[in-house]
């Protein structure tokens, strides 16, 4: 299992939950919208204090970020 593709995946699929753009999240987190679309293909490789940084912007325990398939 590719860790950044799964962070990405996750990181995506809730930000549309939540109804926010990437912008929104940029301006909520102070990460870059170039950082954010990275991280959503699946070329970054995030520290655990960037997930927990990003779950804070989404609203989201930081788990949720690295939840394999459709586990809630």
């Amino acid at each position: 299992m590719d860790m950044r593709k799964l962070v990405g995946s996750n990181f995506a699929r809730l930000r549309r939950e939540k109804g926010l753009t990437q912008e929104e999240v940029e301006a909520r987190s102070g990460f870059s919208q170039q950082y954010l679309s990275s991280l959503e293909r699946g070329r970054r490789n995030p520290t655990v204090i960037t997930l927990f940084e990003l779950a804070q912007a989404l609203d989201v325990s930081h788990v949720e970020l690295i939840r394999p398939g459709n586990e809630r």
